[in-house]
């Protein structure tokens, strides 16, 4: 039973596990009404809970949305709003099973709440990667920042969602973090939202790892006409791109593509503690730069 009761009544699979995340969307800090139609705030807000389920190989089964609204916007804006979440909704048969509404006297204010499940004791954690592992990334990294820095420099030209369409409508990963639960492949995973170098190390300390990263190695986004790769900051540090980093056992077989998505080696995992940076500069520590709230 979903919306219409105090309670949603949700049933999961025998043999399953919960998983739960919650992402807010702040106007101002996650995205700009300038910048970005109400389609895109509504799919990117349900796209962040989305990633995280994927992060764990799981299978996402229902969101709850609370949303803080400003009495003056318009009401085709809260339905852009909810078309887009629930165009994404639809796709991965997730259905909206309840949340909240309010008047803010701010900005728009969205809080998700996604619940996922996973067979039992197969979730993916962020704590598995063991020295001698190999790291590899989905897709392509730096897109998602190198848009928004786009838009900061020339805050008042709106650009168009074909620019770049990763950054205003990302694509979870999930039916890929499922098939690396499946086939047991991934030792540790996590969905990139701060960026690869912050995102890294969260599985290394996590781990109580060190990691080696090649940066010629690295994915990088194409963008622009004529089409180039984005510069290496945003491939490595830059956040939003909903990619998975995930690290593999050298004994398995990792395929170039799961899902019609490429998968790239990008390192290995290493016994000390330190992260290092190997490219055509040398090697060097590689701390994270990637987003981080009240920094």
């Amino acid at each position: 039973m979903g919306i219409g009761d105090d309670c949603a009544v949700l049933r999961l699979p025998p043999h399953h596990e919960v998983l739960v995340t919650t992402d807010f969307s702040l106007e101002g800090v996650h995205f700009r009404r300038e910048w970005h139609s109400a389609a895109s705030i509504g799919h990117r807000c349900l796209a962040r809970g989305l990633s995280d389920i994927a992060a764990m190989g799981g299978e996402p089964r229902a969101a709850f949305l609370s949303l803080a609204l400003p009495g003056k916007l318009p009401q085709a804006w809260v339905d852009g709003f909810l078309r887009g979440l629930l165009r994404l909704a639809g796709r991965f048969e997730v259905g909206l099973a309840g949340g909240d509404t309010a008047q803010s006297s701010g900005g728009v204010l969205a809080d998700i709440i996604v619940l996922g499940s996973v067979p039992k004791g197969k979730a993916i954690l962020r704590s598995g990667a063991r020295p001698g592992d190999r790291i590899y990334v989905t897709g392509a990294l730096g897109g998602s920042a190198a848009v928004l820095r786009k838009m900061m420099a020339r805050p008042r030209r709106k650009l168009e969602p074909a620019s770049f369409p990763q950054h205003f409508f990302p694509e979870p990963r999930v039916q890929l973090g499922r098939f690396l639960r499946e086939k047991a492949l991934a030792s540790a995973m996590i969905d990139i939202s701060d960026g690869l170098s912050t995102d890294l190390a969260h599985i290394c300390e996590q781990s109580g790892v060190g990691a080696e990263i090649q940066g010629g190695a690295i994915p990088k986004a194409v963008m622009g006409k004529p089409a180039k790769q984005v510069d290496p900051r945003s491939a490595l540090h830059g956040g939003e791109d909903y990619e998975l980093l995930f690290t593999v056992p050298r004994r398995k077989n990792v395929p170039s593509r799961i899902a019609g998505v490429p998968i790239t080696w990008i390192g290995r995992i290493t016994g000390g503690r330190k992260i290092l940076l190997r490219d055509e500069e040398g090697t060097r520590e590689f701390r994270p730069q990637g987003w981080e709230h009240f920094k």
